[in-house]
């Protein structure tokens, strides 16, 4: 099995405000790109759970957030792996955007 991949977003927004933008931010997200569809997104206190589809892969993981950032985990299929570090850097800007920009 492949590593996770790991995200950290640091944000000054206190831990409920980060959730309110992020339960509307991955839908709006995957509205945004094509290829990428939520399979599921529920909430555990401060984690979201999820599951989404690209390229006809499956991924997994979980989002927790803290008072002052955002870790996100997804485990990638071998397939999606080689986009492994274009993801990082795409889930780093989009989480800087959602988190920083006034809402």
């Amino acid at each position: 099995m492949s590593a996770p991949l790991v995200v950290s977003i640091p944000h000054q927004l206190g831990r409920e405000e980060a959730m309110r933008r992020l339960k509307v931010g991955l839908t709006r997200a995957a509205s945004s790109i094509p290829v990428l569809k939520v399979d599921e997104e529920r909430w555990e206190d401060n984690r979201m759970i999820f599951r989404v589809r690209a390229m006809g892969q499956a991924a997994s993981g979980h989002i927790d957030v803290a008072d002052d950032h955002v870790r996100l985990e997804v485990t990638l299929p071998w397939l999606l792996q080689r986009f492994a570090e274009v993801a990082q850097a795409a889930i780093r800007h989009r989480g800087n955007l959602l988190l920083t920009k006034r809402s």
